[in-house]
């Protein structure tokens, strides 16, 4: 099963939205380590009835797993997340140090 997902970034943190259709929240797994952040998870199959009869079966079942390696300035100890309507947003701060900074100089 592939997971579809969409990264975007902007100043304060990246954001990665996956697509996980029929999937429980209890059946997602998210880590971090050695900077790779992994979502994981299972898409089970529904028990076949003996009084129906498929004409067409093309949604994937099964385990996924998407792993990707976190930018250098992208805080892996402060990722957050929420699941909702199919959809996992995994949140992922910028460490302090990449954030911009404005410094005032005196014209003399």
């Amino acid at each position: 099963m592939v997971t579809a997902v969409d990264i975007t970034e902007d100043e304060k943190e990246y954001v990665i939205k996956a697509e996980l259709p029929d999937i429980k929240k209890e059946n997602v797994k998210l880590t971090v380590h050695d900077n790779v952040l992994a979502i994981s998870g299972e898409r089970k199959y529904e028990k076949e009835e003996k009084d129906k009869k498929y004409h067409r079966v093309e949604r994937a079942y099964g385990s996924f797993l998407r792993s990707f390696t976190l930018p250098e300035d992208a805080d892996g100890s402060k990722v957050a997340a929420e699941f909702k309507d199919g959809i996992l947003n995994v949140h992922l701060p910028k460490s302090a140090q990449a954030k911009p900074k404005s410094i005032e100089v005196k014209i003399s």
